[in-house]
């Protein structure tokens, strides 16, 4: 029988878990020479993702405490990395919500500025809505020069990303293409 580092950790806390599933049958016995006040153990809680860095897919596992990232490594059993990581999944770590470095703020530059400016939310978001449409309007193509309909403009490219799910690259295509995007790409497929 050929047992993985990863079953064979399974297999021996299972051991383990039997073994004191066992002693706390027997308390008196179990627990005879311990302390009568033990120190509350901490509650890690470990879920699986996959890296948004590159369309190789590469799995990781995320341990988590209290709601918070605390570490993130590579998944052994997972069959494009086996438990491996580049330079760039090793920082994963980096994108959790509760990182101190990572920007919380909406950060504007004006054109031709220097300095950046703290904006709030609703601003840019409303911001980028009008850049998006005037963009659109001011070189939108109903005909091309044959006269056939194309609705279409070339002053808006789309390019995804690894990090989105299908439903996300779905519902992003399917807004591009309303829009009349026609360059609309993933960086896995460049």
């Amino acid at each position: 029988m050929e047992l993985n580092r990863r079953e064979f950790l399974k297999a021996s806390g299972a051991g383990v878990g039997g073994v004191f599933l066992l002693g706390t049958l027997n308390p008196d016995v179990a627990f005879a020479k311990t302390p009568k006040t033990l120190p509350l153990k901490k509650h890690f809680g470990e879920g699986y993702t996959i890296c948004p860095y590159d369309g190789s897919g590469c799995g990781f596992l995320v341990a988590s405490q209290n709601g918070k990232v605390v570490n993130v490594e590579g998944d052994p059993d997972h069959p494009v990395n086996r438990g491996g990581n580049c330079s760039k999944g090793a920082t994963m770590r980096q994108l959790s919500a509760d990182n101190p470095w990572r920007l919380s703020k909406v950060l504007y530059r004006k054109p031709g500025g220097t300095d950046w400016e703290e904006k709030e939310w609703d601003w840019a978001i409303d911001r980028i809505a009008r850049n998006i449409k005037d963009t659109r309007d001011k070189n939108f193509t109903a005909t091309d020069s044959n006269g056939n309909l194309v609705n279409r403009t070339d002053a808006i490219g789309n390019f995804g990303g690894s990090a989105l799910d299908n439903e996300e690259c779905y519902l992003l295509s399917k807004l591009t293409r309303a829009l009349g995007v026609v360059y609309l790409e993933h960086h896995a497929r460049i």
